[in-house]
């Protein structure tokens, strides 16, 4: 029979969930981690992550979350995919329900990382999945040797044109400023490729196709001169919007991402945060690591003062 009961339980299996279940579970800890269709968030889709401290030579997103995955689970986490539809707490226990099973613990983690933010242009959504894409590891393949525009200005969005420029000599790089916000580095390898067209000053107003993507209407922010580009894809990478929606009445900044304590303890005792999801002012693969490694020490630490257990 599956066991339901749970010391931790883990809500996402991106970099943030799976830094904490390996603690976690080295700690001791009985951890669940319920990862939300598939591990990785928004890591799987770096294409050469390289400024990980003592990752040297870089190596893929996807690769480096299929080790943080297998590390988890040696150290004795159970990850499994299911959909978490509520989240509740009666006493001193939480209730996490799928769509068939409802497991409980005293502490749980919130890693639920952060979706793509949409430009709210016409044609976005209705295009969406035929030409419009938020992941170019995961299109950028159907669109070889086609022109290829790519939105936003910052380390997303220039990694994702470098990628994108491997499989087509025609990208233009959009950017709604007169500059990067990307670090750089990865700045620079943008303006020095020659396959990539950089259009600063520039947002898109409209994208247009009959099934499939057309065109773009392009506005430049200083003139106020519009122009209609060709185009074969839009991918769209302009920041995220963190996945609150199991706990909107959590505190949270005016960007929606939810406030912690250094311990990454919520206002709801036993109830922490971690990664992409929390409000922070640095977002990296780094950053989200060690936000997981605290919330599982928090997480030990809590269990074992309700329990009265010392703690070294």
């Amino acid at each position: 029979m599956e066991n339901t009961s749970y010391d931790f339980i883990i809500i996402g299996a991106g970099v943030a969930g799976l830094s904490a279940a390996g603690y976690a579970a080295r700690a001791n800890l009985n951890t669940l981690v319920l990862e939300l269709g598939g591990s990785g968030g928004q890591a799987q889709n770096i294409m050469h992550l390289e400024n990980y401290p003592g990752l040297y030579p870089a190596i893929s997103g996807t690769d480096f979350i299929i080790a943080m995955k297998n590390q988890a689970q040696a150290f004795g986490a159970n990850i499994v995919t299911a959909q978490v539809q509520s989240v509740g707490k009666k006493d001193d226990s939480f209730y996490v329900r799928t769509g068939d099973k409802e497991y409980n613990a005293p502490t749980v983690l919130l890693a639920t990382g952060s979706l793509p933010r949409k430009l709210g242009c016409p044609g976005e959504k209705e295009l969406s999945g035929r030409g419009v894409s938020y992941c170019a590891t995961c299109d950028g393949p159907f669109f070889r040797n086609k022109k290829i525009i790519v939105v936003g200005g910052g380390d997303s969005a220039c990694d994702e044109a470098t990628f994108l420029s491997t499989l087509s000599d025609d990208i233009t790089l959009v950017h709604r400023k007169s500059q990067f916000r990307a670090q750089k580095a990865v700045a620079d390898r943008v303006l020095q490729n020659p396959r990539i067209k950089v259009k600063f000053n520039t947002v898109v107003t409209q994208i247009r196709g009959q099934n499939k993507v057309q065109s773009v209407l392009l506005k430049n922010t200083v003139t106020e001169e519009e122009q209609e580009q060709t185009t074969d894809a839009v991918f769209v990478f302009i920041g995220a919007e963190p996945s609150t929606e199991l706990m909107p009445i959590l505190a949270h900044d005016t960007n929606g991402y939810i406030i912690t304590n250094e311990e990454m303890a919520t206002a709801i005792p036993g109830l922490f945060c971690a990664g992409d999801v929390r409000a922070k002012p640095f977002r990296q693969v780094v950053t989200a690591a060690a936000d997981g490694a605290v919330a599982a020490h928090s997480a030990a630490k809590y269990i074992r003062n309700m329990r009265n257990e010392a703690y070294l």
